[in-house]
This record gives structure tokens, C-alpha cells and sequence, in this order.
């Protein structure tokens, strides 16, 4: 197979990063595109940078291309695609809503311009790079779109009505995208993590990736967490996947993709978020009394 040549669009921490590396670990050039630069921070206001994202990418074994981008910025997704000779794989996992989703708010007495900024932020951002990058791989004739989301079908569990809309909306964008670049020879479809251990996770619950078992003792659904390399070892085998089509317009999970092309997460375990989703919550049975590692 050529070398892939990828852009992950918020690519500067968590799974953008994940991913971006991982696709450098099959060889890909990526071009790892956000906001928060070694020069500048985003409201995000993190220490992780895109530059360190690509030289993650080059020491994995492909080579990363930093690309400071705002994508709710017409004009910097411009500068990005006038980079770009080919695109093979494109990585909508732009969000940049934390700091504004009020859960446990009822929407009405919430912040309605932090509600719109979530939005904006999650949607927006998404349906820029699609429009700006999309025509390359059209012209192509080939190419994979992945869209990064939370969750695989449309169960409301409670969360802010703008964290809602934002990950359903995206589940719904690949539906479309789906159906409509079927013809054109590129594979539109959502992902979603399981119980993701991020950075700002793992800082929240106090823990460490050497330690992050103890967060337990706070959650323990915790015991199910996964690293955000899982769902990057999903990207590169959907990338690799000379029949990826098969999935075109999908809600697909990192736990059903790890059963499909048997990746383990970077521990070697293969945490499967959605058998414990369905046992626990399903069938009622009691976390405190099962053996988590029956469920890895």
C-alpha cells in the first residue's frame, strides 16, 4: 500500500492525538491540525500543543506536519487544504466544547451563548473541513472520512442538550456523507471510544496512565477505561482495511472494531466498553461483583 496521507483535524490531545499517531505507526504523513500551538494557547487553555503531536507522529515511524488551524476559520482550513496534494484519510475529531457544556443543567437556565459556542464549536468546525477538504478526495476518486463522536445510536442518557445534539449530529453527518461519497469511492462513517482516559481524564480522576487503575475507587466504570491509542488503532485498521467500504455510513465503536480486527489498547488488554456497558446497565448486574478483567 502507498503511504497514506491523513489529516487529523484536532489533533493537538486525546484521541486526535492518539489517532494521528497511530496512523504515523502504519507509516501515514500526517498532518496533525488544531489550535493550541508552542506560541499560542486555545480557550482550551492545555498544556498539549500540535507540535508535539507531530513529532509523536515522526517518532511512531511516519511523518507529522504540525498545522496551527482554527476551524471555525474559513480562511485557516484554506491555508490547510492549499498544503495538500492528496488526502487519503480525513479525522474530524474537532470538539473544543468542554469548558461550555453545563450537564446537569437544565437547558432552559443555562448559558444560551455557552450552548451556541458548543455548537458552533462541535458542528461547525466539522462541516468546514468537510466542505474545504472533501473535494480533493472527490477528485481522487477514493479515500476514508472517520467522525469522531460519542456514542454509536441516538439513547439519550442525560447528558447537556448541546453535548447531545453536537455527537448526534455528527453520527448523522457521516450517515449523509455515507450516502452521498458512496459513489465517489470514499467511505464516510462515525467512531466513537469507549470510556476514553484522556489527558484532562486522567488529571480530573488524579491518577496517571502508570496508575489510572486507582481512579476505580472513585468509578468503577473506570475499570473499563481504555487509552485513546484504542481508538487510534481503530482509524489505522479501518485504513488499512482494503474493504473499509463495508462500513460506509456506520456509528461504529472501538470495542467492535477491536473484535472485528483483534487490536489490543497500548496494555495489551482489549477493553470492551460496550459488553460492559450491556451487562452492567443492561442486565443490572453489579460492577463491585464482576471481575473487570473478564471484560479486558
Amino acid at each position: 500500500m502507498a503511504e497514506l496521507v491523513a489529516v487529523v483535524a484536532g489533533a493537538t490531545r486525546g484521541c486526535g492525538r492518539a489517532i494521528a499517531v497511530e496512523l504515523g505507526a502504519i507509516g501515514a504523513t500526517v498532518y496533525a491540525a488544531g489550535r493550541t500551538t508552542r506560541a499560542s494557547a486555545s480557550p482550551m487553555n492545555r498544556p498539549e500543543t500540535i507540535e508535539d503531536t507531530a513529532e509523536l507522529v515522526t517518532k511512531a515511524g511516519g511523518h507529522g506536519i504540525a498545522v496551527r488551524c482554527d476551524f471555525t476559520v474559513q480562511a485557516d482550513v484554506a491555508d490547510l487544504r492549499s498544503r495538500l496534494d492528496r488526502l487519503d484519510v480525513l479525522v474530524n475529531d474537532v470538539w473544543g466544547g468542554d469548558p461550555f457544556v453545563e450537564h446537569g443543567t437544565p437547558f432552559w437556565e443555562s448559558d444560551v451563548d455557552a450552548a451556541i459556542a458548543v455548537h458552533r464549536n462541535g458542528i461547525e468546525t466539522h462541516l468546514r473541513a468537510l466542505h474545504t477538504l472533501l473535494p480533493l478526495m472527490v477528485e481522487q476518486g477514493k479515500g476514508l472520512v472517520v467522525e469522531v463522536t460519542d456514542g454509536d445510536d441516538e439513547t439519550y442518557h442525560g447528558v447537556a442538550l448541546p453535548y447531545y445534539l453536537v455527537k448526534s449530529g455528527i453520527r448523522r453527518t457521516a450517515q449523509a456523507m455515507g450516502a452521498q461519497l458512496t459513489a465517489h469511492g470514499i467511505t464516510a462513517l462515525a467512531l466513537t471510544p469507549g470510556y476514553i482516559r484522556s489527558e484532562a481524564m486522567l488529571e480530573g480522576m488524579g491518577v496517571t496512565e502508570e496508575n489510572w487503575r486507582d481512579a476505580t475507587a472513585q468509578d468503577i466504570h473506570f475499570a473499563m477505561a481504555e487509552s485513546p491509542h484504542h481508538i487510534g488503532r481503530a482509524v489505522a485498521a479501518l485504513a488499512r482495511d482494503p474493504e473499509v467500504n463495508r462500513w460506509s455510513g456506520q456509528s461504529l465503536s472501538s470495542w467492535s472494531l477491536m473484535r472485528e480486527y483483534g487490536f489490543t489498547d497500548v496494555d495489551g488488554t482489549r477493553p470492551d466498553w460496550g459488553r460492559w456497558f450491556a451487562d452492567i446497565f443492561g442486565k443490572g448486574l453489579d460492577p463491585h461483583t464482576v471481575n473487570p478483567d473478564d471484560y479486558r
